[in-house]
C-alpha cells in the first residue's frame, strides 16, 4: 500500500462519534496493517457536537434516563461486525465515582454525577461528558496506522468526479482536503423559514412585535421575551419543554414543594399544537418479565415485499395497518400474558384469532371487543393520537382544569406497571421503526406520532408543568391551535377548536419545533450543493441514501460509491437521538455497516487488486 487513504467525516457529534468507534472494532479483522487519516470536521468539540455541547444551560435535560442511553453495541445488535461491549451512561457514572474513569469536570458536573441513578434524567452537559469520554475510547482503539484529525469548522461544499477522489472544501480555507471516501454525519440542521414564517416575520417587523421561527431552543435568544407579556408558543412537543425551563428557572423561578415561586420576569406561556396536549410522560419503571416476540405482523420478510412492489406504498393504505395490528399484538401480548384478570379468553385462543384477522378489519375490532371487556384496556391508536377530538370547553378557564387533569392522568398511568402494556407498546414502537427505516422516506406524520408517543419528557418535567400551570404562567390553547396576523390591531391571534370562539392576543410568537430536515430549505451550503448536484431527495426533502450502508443515491438511484450520509436528514433516519441497551439499535447497524463498506473499498483501492476502481465505475 503507497500512502494512507484518506476519509473525512464531516460531523463530530454522536453519530461521527459512532462511526469512528465502529471503525475502530472493524479495521482489525479489515484493514490490518493499512494506513488511514481520518479528518474530523465540525466546528463544535467532538463528541457531543453541537446538540450535546458542554456549553449550554445546566437545566436543560435529557429525555431518556441514564440507563437508557448507550453508545455501545451488544449481542441483540443486527451487525456483521464485532461487538465492542461499553457502559451505558449511568455505568460510566459509577466508573466516574468509583475511581475507574478520571473525569475532569467542574464541581457541579461531579456533584450531578455523585447522585445519579440509573432512572435519572441527566444534565446534556452530563452526556456532553459521556460522548466525550466515547469518542476518546474510540479514538484510543484504532489500531495502528489510522490516525484522527481534528478540524474545527464547518464544511461547505464537496467536489470530485464518482471514480476520483472527493475534495472537501472548509469554510474560511483555500484548500480543501481531499479524501478517498466522505461520510456527512452532520445531524440536525438550521433551516431557511417556511413562506408562511417569512409573511409572519415581515408582519412582526411591521408592527414592532416578536416572531421566533423553528429552531433548536438552546440556541435561541429568548431575551426578546419580556417579562409578564403574553407569549404564544405553537408546538408542545421536547421544544417547548426546554422553551419552558429556560423562561422560568432560567429566569430565577424555582420549585417548593410542587408549587412554582415566580421571580417575576416570566412571560406567560400560551402554548397549543395539532393535538393540543404535551407528549406523554416517559414511561416510569422497568420491565419484568416476558417481552413480546416483536416482529410479528411487520418484520423483514414483509418489508421486502413492499420493496419489490412496483409503486413505492403509500404509507396511510400499505403500511400503516400493518404498523398498527404490530403495536395493537404488543399491547395484547402483555395484557393477556399478564394482567389476566383483565380479559376474558387464554392468550393462545386470542393469538389464533388475532393473527387471522386482518388489520383493522370487523373481525379483529369484534374479537378484541369480546375478549377485553374494558374499553380502557383496548389499544385506541386514533384516540391516543387526536385525545380532544370532540371535546369542547365554555372557555380558556375550563380548559386549564380540564388539561392539567388529563395531564395527571397520564402521569399516573405511565408510572404505573399495572399498565404495563404501555411499555409493550413502546417496544413495539421500536420494532415497527427499524423496519420502517427500510422503506425509506415514510413521511413527517410517523415520526410525529412515534415521537409523541415514546420520546416524550421525563415525569418531572410533567409534574413542573402541571405547577406552571397552576401558577399561571403556562395556559392552554387547546388542540387545532390556528395562529392569525392581526393588521388591524398589530397583534398576534391565536384560537382552537377545543374553546370556539375565543382568542388569544400577544405580541410575541414561537414556533417551539426544531427546523424540518428538508434539502429545499437547509442553511447548510453542502447539503444544497449536493442536491444541486444530482443528489436525490425525497418528496418531504430528506436526502435519499442506500438503507443497508447509507451511500448517497442518485436521482437515478444509483449510490456513490465515495459519498455516505448517515443521520435525522436521510431517509435512514434512526428513531430517538440514542439507543437503550439491548434494544438492536438500527443505527448501531447502520454505522457499522457503513464502516465496513468503507474500511473495504478502501483496502481493495489501495492494495491495487481494482476492486476498489471497480466500485467507483
Amino acid at each position: 500500500m503507497n500512502g494512507a487513504a484518506a476519509l473525512v467525516i464531516v460531523g463530530a457529534g454522536p453519530r461521527g462519534t459512532g462511526l469512528v468507534e465502529r471503525i475502530a472494532a472493524n479495521a482489525p479483522e479489515l484493514y490490518e496493517g493499512h494506513r488511514l487519516d481520518i479528518h474530523l470536521v465540525d466546528p463544535h468539540p467532538p463528541g457531543g457536537g453541537r446538540i450535546w455541547r458542554h456549553d449550554q444551560s445546566p437545566l436543560l435535560w435529557m429525555n431518556s434516563m441514564a440507563e437508557d442511553v448507550t453508545m455501545f453495541t451488544d449481542d441483540t445488535v443486527q451487525q456483521q461486525g464485532p461487538v465492542r461491549p461499553g457502559p451505558a451512561l449511568h455505568a460510566w457514572a459509577a466508573d466516574v465515582r468509583e475511581g475507574r474513569v478520571t473525569l475532569d469536570a467542574e464541581p457541579g458536573l461531579l456533584a450531578e454525577i455523585r447522585e445519579l441513578g440509573g432512572q435519572s434524567f441527566p444534565s446534556r452537559r452530563l452526556q456532553s461528558a459521556y460522548l466525550g469520554w466515547v469518542y476518546e475510547q474510540a479514538v484510543t482503539g484504532l489500531p495502528p496506522g489510522i490516525t484522527v484529525h481534528e478540524h474545527r469548522g464547518y464544511a461547505v461544499r464537496v467536489t470530485g468526479p464518482r471514480g476520483g477522489r472527493q475534495r472537501v472544501w472548509l469554510q474560511g480555507r483555500d484548500e480543501p482536503l481531499t479524501a478517498d471516501l466522505v461520510v456527512l454525519t452532520i445531524g440536525h440542521l438550521d433551516a431557511e423559514p417556511a413562506p408562511e414564517h417569512v409573511e409572519l416575520a415581515r408582519f412582526a417587523d411591521k408592527h414592532g412585535l416578536v416572531h421566533l421561527p423553528p429552531d433548536f431552543t438552546a440556541d435561541s435568544d429568548l431575551s426578546a421575551l419580556p417579562a409578564g407579556e403574553p407569549v404564544i408558543v405553537r408546538g408542545f412537543g421536547l421544544a417547548f419543554i426546554d422553551l419552558m425551563v429556560l423562561l422560568t428557572e432560567g429566569r430565577g423561578g424555582r420549585y417548593e414543594d410542587g408549587a412554582y415561586i415566580p421571580s417575576g420576569k416570566e412571560p406567560v406561556l400560551h402554548v397549543g399544537s395539532r393535538r393540543g396536549v404535551p407528549y406523554h410522560s416517559k414511561i416510569g419503571y422497568g420491565w419484568q418479565g416476558e417481552r413480546p416476540p416483536l416482529p410479528r405482523f411487520l418484520g423483514p420478510d414483509l418489508t421486502e415485499e413492499l420493496l419489490d412492489r412496483p409503486e413505492p406504498p403509500d404509507f396511510r393504505r400499505d403500511v400503516w395497518p400493518l404498523v398498527a395490528k404490530e403495536l395493537g399484538y404488543a399491547h395484547y401480548h402483555r395484557l393477556f400474558t399478564v394482567h389476566t384478570e383483565r380479559t376474558a379468553v387464554d392468550w393462545a385462543v386470542f393469538e389464533e384469532k388475532y393473527a387471522a384477522a386482518g388489520p383493522d378489519s370487523p373481525e379483529l375490532r369484534a374479537l378484541v371487543s369480546a375478549a377485553v371487556p374494558e374499553p380502557a384496556d383496548r389499544l385506541d391508536l386514533e384516540a391516543l393520537d387526536h385525545p380532544l377530538d370532540g371535546v369542547r370547553y365554555p372557555s380558556y378557564d375550563a380548559l386549564q382544569d380540564g388539561l392539567r387533569g388529563y395531564i395527571t392522568a397520564d402521569l399516573a398511568r405511565r408510572h404505573d406497571p399495572a399498565r404495563s402494556e404501555d411499555l409493550a407498546v413502546f417496544l413495539g414502537l421500536l420494532s415497527v421503526h427499524a423496519e420502517l427505516i427500510r422503506l425509506g422516506d415514510v413521511g413527517q406524520w410517523w415520526h410525529s406520532f412515534f415521537s409523541y408517543l415514546a420520546s416524550g419528557p421525563p415525569g418531572p418535567r410533567l409534574h413542573q408543568l402541571l405547577a406552571l400551570s397552576r401558577a399561571g404562567v403556562v395556559r392552554f390553547l387547546g388542540a387545532g391551535t390556528t395562529v392569525e396576523a392581526d393588521e388591524e390591531r398589530g397583534v398576534f391571534r391565536a384560537g382552537s377548536a377545543t374553546v370556539p370562539g375565543e382568542w388569544i392576543e400577544a405580541r410575541a410568537l414561537v414556533e417551539a419545533r426544531l427546523p424540518d430536515p428538508s434539502l429545499e430549505r437547509t442553511r447548510s451550503p453542502l447539503l444544497r450543493a449536493l442536491h444541486e448536484d444530482g443528489a436525490a431527495a425525497t418528496p418531504t426533502g430528506l436526502l435519499a441514501v442506500d438503507p443497508e450502508d447509507g451511500r448517497i443515491l442518485d436521482r437515478e438511484g444509483r449510490p456513490h460509491p465515495r459519498r455516505f450520509a448517515l443521520g435525522p436528514h436521510t431517509t435512514a433516519r434512526a428513531s430517538g437521538a440514542f439507543t437503550r441497551p439491548r434494544t438492536g439499535g438500527p443505527a448501531f447497524r447502520q454505522n457499522d455497516a457503513t464502516a465496513r463498506t468503507a474500511l473495504v473499498f478502501l483496502r481493495d483501492l489501495f492494495c491495487g487488486d481494482g476492486r476498489g476502481d471497480r466500485l467507483s465505475a
